[in-house]
């Protein structure tokens, strides 16, 4: 009965070496989880949303008179006439409407595409 005590109560007490190893790591190990979901959110959405505005920069730089754009209130309009940030766009026969060139959603045909036809 003794000895049957002494394995029980053997049983139940930590071994010291589980103690020592169960410590924290090293820095590395700690901030590689971090260090992967920035490069994961860093190639899902940072860079795609930055070339995406770099070709939305250059679309809104090369507007030329006579292209016909749509504004992102969804009005279709030639441009007119060009005043640094101010367009002036034909949207119907006797009608102009001016417009800042950040409104300009995207170029529907460029006139450097209808001369090239």
């Amino acid at each position: 009965m003794r000895n049957l005590l002494k394995i029980i109560a053997l049983d139940l007490t930590p071994l010291p070496l589980m103690a020592q190893t169960s410590g924290g790591g090293s820095l590395f190990s700690l901030l590689l989880p971090f260090i992967v979901f920035f490069a994961i959110f860093y190639f899902l959405l940072i860079l795609p949303q930055s070339k995406q505005e770099k070709k939305r920069k250059q679309m809104l730089a090369n507007l030329r008179k006579g292209d016909r754009v749509v504004t992102v209130g969804g009005i279709y309009g030639t441009i007119t006439k060009i005043d640094g940030d101010v367009l002036s766009l034909r949207i119907a026969q006797n009608t102009t409407i001016k417009i800042e060139r950040d409104a300009v959603k995207s170029v529907v045909s460029s006139q450097a595409q209808g001369e090239s036809k």
